[in-house]
């Protein structure tokens, strides 16, 4: 169930901000001003707590207009649309932290983990030396080994101990990223060694340390230039408005989108029970009743429902019988925000 709700919040899982707070003592800033990312930033809550106190030009990138907007004010540049159609300079920022959807992407060809298709396309915006704070579930740090034991050192691995981040079996994987050289000079022994151990982390993941708050380890971020963000993507939200201008949709929406059938008029003779509840099944007793405190939204459906009654035969056997009915459901939504479903 979780994991449907974040589908409809566009595979959103927030940090919860303890777990910010702790990542914050992690890291050791600069005295000079350096450019930082969050390619999922959400509402920006996580991110301005890992970064709070630092000289930072701060950027974003979100899917979601709203939860965009909640982040802009406190971003130098905000991105509203998906992080693989924006673009960047490389070795532009001293710092990322990523917390990417936790689902695959389906190409034509290919399926793919989004965990490591966004850190494919963001670790090279990285200065050499700049920080990598990625939180991933455990399962999928094993999609994303070959980079990061290609890429990067000083690695350290955590597990994260709020409920929502066990219930996702959450890691902080901290790195920072290889100069040219040190690529160069990794032996192939050390890359294999690196690679083991993150394919070794949905084994070995109750026994990971868990992040507190007293951790000794610091990564300290360098200052670097400010970048631009460069997003390359359709406008979906401007698409999105424009939509009612288009002829084409108007004729589609015939058919998508047919407008509700209104029934008036005062019925000829009482209704009885069946009648009302025809009516209502039916979708056409649906709208918004009451006023005032008692203002609601009405919306009638019917579902099947099965129940098993148990009886013993003579012989001693037992007979477990299953009936489906089908049963009227009435789901009430209230203008102070409290719902309700009867029966």
């Amino acid at each position: 169930m979780g994991r449907f709700n974040a589908k409809l919040k566009c595979n959103y899982y927030p940090l919860e901000p303890q777990e910010a707070g702790r990542i914050h003592q992690l890291l050791s800033f600069p005295a000079l001003p350096f450019a930082a990312l969050d390619p999922c930033i959400g509402d920006g809550s996580a991110f301005a707590a890992i970064t709070a106190g630092a000289e930072a030009w701060r950027f974003g990138i979100e899917l979601d207009a709203y939860r965009a907007e909640q982040a802009a004010p406190e971003l130098t540049q905000i991105v509203q649309g998906n992080c693989l159609e924006t673009h960047c300079p490389v070795e532009s920022f001293g710092l990322i932290y990523a917390n990417p959807p936790y689902d695959w992407s389906i190409a034509e060809d290919q399926r793919e983990r989004l965990e490591t298709a966004f850190l494919n396309h963001i670790f090279r915006w990285l200065v050499p030396g700049g920080v990598l704070l990625l939180v991933i579930p455990a399962e999928r740090a094993a999609d994303c080994a070959t980079i990061l034991g290609s890429h990067f050192k000083s690695i350290r691995i955590w597990k994260l101990g709020e409920p929502q981040s066990l219930q996702y079996r959450q890691v902080l994987i901290a790195a920072v990223r290889r100069t040219r050289r040190e690529r160069d000079q990794l032996r192939d022994r050390e890359i294999t060694d690196a690679r083991r151990r993150f394919l070794s982390l949905r084994w070995d993941y109750t026994s990971l340390p868990i992040l507190d708050d007293c951790i000794g380890t610091s990564y300290a971020i360098q200052s670097t230039g400010q970048p631009v963000l460069t997003f390359r993507g359709l406008p979906l939200d401007q698409l999105e408005d424009q939509l009612g201008n288009s002829p084409a949709y108007r004729q589609a929406a015939r058919i998508l989108a047919p407008e509700p059938t209104v029934i008036g008029g005062r019925p000829l003779t009482p209704l009885h029970q069946g009648h009302v509840a025809l009516l209502a099944t039916g979708g056409m007793l649906n709208g918004i009743f009451g006023a005032g405190e008692e203002l609601h939204i009405a919306a009638w459906k019917s579902k099947k429902v099965s129940t098993e009654t148990t009886e013993e035969e003579e012989d001693g056997t037992t007979v477990i019988r299953e009936r489906e009915r089908f049963v009227h459901e009435l789901s009430v939504a209230f203008a102070d925000g409290t719902t309700a479903t009867l029966e």
